[in-house]
């Protein structure tokens, strides 16, 4: 997690010294935590870091308690190049270009969503969104945003007193989310069907074989981008956005799904799920939809059994280390 921080701080750090350097920001003006942490979506700690980086540099100067001033080029120092100004022509200042940066929130993002699919095989957990700021350096604007977009995986639900929590892949849950899928993805397989693109199923196709006729173990991401080809891309040609959205709402499985196969990779020699993928593509080739659609089906209700084999398997061997913001719920009785 350190080095999230380190992300955070030192993005702010590099774009503000180049808008330094090549005269956006001008000499003189201030600069303060608190907007240098409004502007990035960090707390006020990263943003500490990267004004302390900044006068280390020379770039700025302390001024009292009220922040930072953008130093002055020294005597003899040349204007950069771009901010040249004709002496014939007013000086007019830049406009500050918008900065294109990857938000804070996705900086984080994949790193908690493993950090919590991983537990979820033992247990349900409780998560503290405060905590979760704190543990990341981040903003409880950017902790929220990481929230909204694990709720909208179907990952993290609220509670009946708005608390966020992770509901464990029981048994019970997993029938749920495989059921959900069942019976949504075959509908969508047959509406997407007249609208896919000419060279998606010919890729599908090729990328299925080739990690099918792999000699060697395929590796976990090559797994986890072959589910999303199938139950992810494909369906999303359905045309129905609703029918879109009442999908995602089990794709914490395919989350899950991309831990598991690391994690319990000795428990098949190849992946059971690769023969049931090209049934699937084989038949929709052909023009056979409905035979596709018993394909996938039947591939959904396999996986259920596999799932639950996994789950059971890493539930034994994982310790986890204990997270600041996560705490285990108790077991429900039967």
């Amino acid at each position: 997690m350190a080095s999230i921080a380190q992300k955070l701080y030192q993005r702010a750090f590099e774009i503000l010294g180049e808008e330094i350097r090549v005269g956006r920001i001008a000499p003189a003006e201030r600069l303060t935590e608190t907007g240098v942490a409004a502007r990035f979506g960090i707390s006020r700690a990263p943003a500490r870091q990267a004004l302390g980086e900044l006068e280390r540099s020379g770039l700025i100067a302390r001024v009292g308690a009220r922040g930072y001033e953008v130093a002055s080029p020294a005597p003899g120092e040349k204007v950069p190049l771009r901010e040249a100004v004709s002496p014939v022509q007013p000086r007019t200042p830049p406009a500050r270009e918008k900065i294109h940066f990857l938000p804070s929130w996705e900086l984080i993002y994949r790193e908690v969503e493993m950090e919590i699919v991983s537990r979820t095989s033992m247990a349900s957990w409780r998560i503290n969104e405060a905590a979760l700021a704190k543990s990341y350096g981040v903003s409880r604007t950017v902790a929220r945003d990481v929230m909204g977009r694990l709720q909208q995986r179907g990952i993290t639900r609220k509670d009946d007193s708005g608390r966020w929590y992770a509901p464990g892949l029981t048994e019970r849950h997993i029938d749920e989310l495989y059921e959900l899928r069942w019976v949504l993805e075959p509908l969508a397989l047959e509406k997407a069907y007249p609208r896919l693109p000419s060279d998606l199923l010919p890729r599908l196709s090729t990328n299925a074989y080739a990690a099918h006729a792999a000699t060697i173990e395929v590796d976990s991401t090559v797994l986890d981008a072959l589910e999303q080809e199938l139950h992810v891309e494909l369906l999303s040609h359905c045309g129905n956005d609703a029918l879109m959205q009442a999908i995602s709402l089990p794709q914490a499985l395919l989350v899950a799904h991309h831990f598991l196969y690391h994690a319990a990779a000795h428990l098949f020699e190849t992946e059971p799920f690769l023969p049931e993928h090209l049934a699937v593509i084989e038949r929709l080739s052909a023009g056979h939809v409905g035979e596709a659609r018993e394909a996938l089906v039947l591939h959904l209700q396999v996986s259920r059994e596999r799932a639950m084999l996994r789950i059971r398997a890493v539930a034994r061997t994982i310790a986890p280390r204990d997270l600041p913001y996560l705490e285990r719920l108790p077991t429900p009785k039967p």
